[in-house]
């Protein structure tokens, strides 16, 4: 996990999200082209939450989200995605 210094608002939660897979499960290896981006990532930091709504996600979690799910950044060389916590779907 990378350490990063952001602190994300309200609900908002900070994401790394996790690299595209370059083979699949039968040993075939996918060329750059074909690479889809996963729509899984781990948590990198959170907000506070709201008022009467505390943050369900913790820091270091693996969850997925939607495909157009949040704002790109890139701080420090690393692509992160940002978004609220309502935008994410699952824990893994």
């Amino acid at each position: 996990m990378s350490k990063v210094n952001i602190k994300p608002l309200a609900d908002r939660v900070l994401i790394e999200p996790l690299p595209a897979e370059t083979q699949t499960a039968s040993g075939l290896f996918i060329p750059d082209s074909a690479q889809e981006k996963q729509h899984k990532g781990t948590v990198i930091a959170i907000g506070s939450g709201k008022k009467d709504e505390p943050l369900t996600v913790k820091v270091g979690d693996t969850v997925l989200y939607g495909k157009y799910s949040g704002n790109e950044l890139k701080l420090d060389g690393h692509d992160y995605l940002m978004m609220r916590e309502e935008d994410i779907m699952a824990i893994i």
